[in-house]
């Protein structure tokens, strides 16, 4: 309570008197103060400059232009009024750099009200700007200190999660998320240059965590929340659409043109069609990221492919090498990984064209059956009519069923599992006899699912949706709840325990 009617005091004497100037370092000093147990001091002195300095912002007393050098103020040619404002322009700078300092204590409060100070004197230098207006078009919005503050977000070996969240309402506003784009790309480029394109696995996070929230308006009518508006406002780029595109474009490709931890790739991928792709200029300048991304494997390839076949529907990209890496990722542990669910929802996607070619299709449905072979039933439960589908939709195909004299099993087959080419893995001159064998499948509803290949197709495509994510345990759990009925268990039944009806415990063990 004392250190803050001594810091309202001091605050009180330098509004009050410009004699009392000097009072101001009794503020920064305790602002700048790091010794443990003051975080309640700082946090008051950090209050004490957002009263001070934003009273004199809105007063104007603060030098407007280029700072000339402390000593170099001290010159004649400056009139005294001139010098006091250089003089407290300067003590505001410092007030600036402690801040910006203090967005990196322990303290997540110190940080927070850090962060939310420094944001006001951006609001306030907006409105009442430092830069000496010098022809109609001046840009007057603080870029510089608002680059302070997202380099304060975006520590190289700290998680800054929590307070970029905080940050995030800021973000709302349309002039402050253009310029934060900007000053991302700035960031990221003069940081990855330092460190020598090495990953950096929490700045890397940080940069993404701040960046991978922001909501791009959709049309230019949309843009009408801006946290201050200059006189040309109509006329500056910060008002139009195509630049904001511009700046998000360039700040998405400079975060991924650089080498990212394993788990970014999967939470950019997974989000690239939705808030990224749609508000480029050009997306198809994401193919040398979505290329490296499918080199990684597993679901990450997976995903990278999805954002492939987006470019190539959407933004006619030419990919000619598409299906050949979605061939390569058929293998054996495609029906065993987690991610098998959303796998064959894309794959569904992928061979949805019935304009596809017959030796593609084939090659595939070929692969998936042959794979089918070491799976398990609730794997084959979704296997089996995803393949009758294919067939349904690519009817050349259905050759693979109906060739009776085709080979009976791997020995016979002239099918190249090994060849990596769809069109020469030989797939149209085989047949289905994996499937076949599944006829024989140890599980009952397996072999069920599996005869009807050997039976007329219907017309109608079946609903594989809620056969995505069947697990072995939902599996189990549906035959233990089965409810058996009129079970055979002896050609005659019985009337009594031993052929005796009047034996005692024969009314226990009656079937009647």
């Amino acid at each position: 309570m004392a250190r803050a009617e001594e810091l309202a005091g001091c605050l009180e004497a330098v509004l009050g008197s410009r004699g009392n100037a000097n009072r101001v370092f009794e503020i920064l000093e305790l602002l700048a103060g790091r010794e443990e147990g003051e975080d309640e001091d700082v946090l008051c002195a950090a209050r004490t400059c957002s009263r001070l300095f934003g009273a004199l912002l809105e007063r104007r007393e603060l030098f407007v232009g280029p700072l000339p050098a402390e000593e170099a103020s001290l010159a004649d040619n400056y009139s005294a009024e001139d010098k006091y404002k250089i003089w407290m322009r300067h003590r505001y700078k410092d007030c600036v750099g402690c801040l910006a300092e203090l967005m990196g204590h322990e303290s997540f409060q110190v940080k927070e009200l850090s962060m939310c100070t420094l944001m006001k004197f951006v609001e306030l230098e907006a409105q009442y700007p430092l830069i000496k207006v010098e022809w109609k078009g001046t840009l007057t919005f603080p870029r510089e200190l608002l680059k302070v503050v997202v380099d304060g977000l975006l520590p190289l070996h700290k998680d800054a999660a929590l307070l970029i969240s905080r940050f995030q309402e800021f973000m709302e506003y349309d002039d402050i998320r253009y310029f934060v784009t900007k000053a991302v790309t700035e960031n990221i480029g003069q940081v990855m240059q330092r460190t020598k394109e090495r990953p950096l696995p929490f700045y890397q996070q940080n940069v993404f965590s701040l960046i991978s929230p922001i909501n791009m308006p959709n049309k230019e009518s949309d843009m009408v929340k801006f946290m201050v508006k200059q006189d040309n406002w109509e006329e500056l780029k910060v008002s139009k659409l195509q630049a904001h595109k511009q700046a998000f474009e360039r700040m998405w490709l400079s975060f991924l043109k650089h080498k990212l931890p394993t788990g970014l790739y999967k939470k950019v991928l997974v989000i690239l069609h939705d808030s990224i792709l749609p508000y480029m200029n050009e997306p198809t300048l994401m193919i040398d990221f979505l290329t490296v991304a499918y080199g990684i494997g597993g679901a990450i390839s997976l995903l990278a492919l999805n954002g492939l076949f987006i470019l190539i529907h959407q933004h006619n990209l030419e990919y000619p090498d598409f299906y050949k890496k979605l061939y390569s990722l058929l293998d054996p542990s495609v029906y065993h990984v987690k991610y098998r669910a959303r796998f064959f929802h894309l794959l569904d996607l992928f061979l949805s064209s019935s304009h596809l070619p017959a030796y593609l299709v084939a090659a595939f449905i070929k692969r998936l059956s042959r794979l089918a072979l070491s799976a398990p039933p609730e794997a084959l439960l979704m296997a089996i009519p995803f393949i009758c589908n294919l067939f349904r939709r690519h009817p050349a195909c259905r050759v693979l069923v109906h060739r009776p004299h085709g080979p009976q099993d791997m020995s016979e087959d002239p099918y190249i599992m090994e060849e990596e080419e769809p069109s020469k893995s030989k797939a149209l001159e085989s047949c289905l006899w994996e499937i076949q064998s599944l006829q024989n499948h140890y599980h009952p509803d397996v072999a069920k699912a599996a005869a009807v290949l050997s039976q007329s197709l219907s017309e109608m495509e079946d609903d594989i949706s809620g056969l995505l994510e069947l697990s072995g345990y939902e599996l189990f759990d549906k035959e233990v709840k089965k409810k058996a009925t009129d079970v055979p268990l002896e050609f005659e039944q019985i009337r009594g325990l031993f052929g005796k009806k009047n034996d005692i415990f024969a009314e226990h063990f009656t079937l009647d």
